[in-house]
């Protein structure tokens, strides 16, 4: 049987291109994901508050995406149109220095 993946990744947003950022994600990243087999869910989460413990440095949105199974998450992740749209996300961070965690959904 093959479970859904969940990738997650913490951004460090500049805050001057926080409102440009969002409307890229909403109207152009997100679309775009969603036109390929297996898309289930793109999120883009502000971080609100820490309540235990301690976030990442610089950390203040967190990506996850959300497919039917890694095959169909890197059929998107290596097509033409990602090539595109993750760079112009990426113009929007202060920094390139990410984890990508991978996540099977139970």
């Amino acid at each position: 049987m093959t479970r859904p993946v969940q990738l997650h990744c913490d951004l460090t947003v500049d805050p001057s291109k926080e409102a440009e950022m969002v409307r890229y994600f909403e109207t152009v990243y997100r679309p775009t994901a969603e036109k390929f087999q297996g898309y289930i869910d793109l999120r883009i989460l502000k971080l609100h508050a820490v309540l235990l413990g301690h976030a990442p440095s610089g950390m203040n949105y967190r990506f996850s995406i959300t497919y039917a199974s890694e095959d169909l998450r890197q059929k998107w992740i290596n097509s033409d149109e990602h090539q595109v749209v993750w760079p112009t996300l990426q113009s929007f961070l202060t920094s390139s220095d990410f984890d990508f965690l991978l996540f099977e959904m139970i």
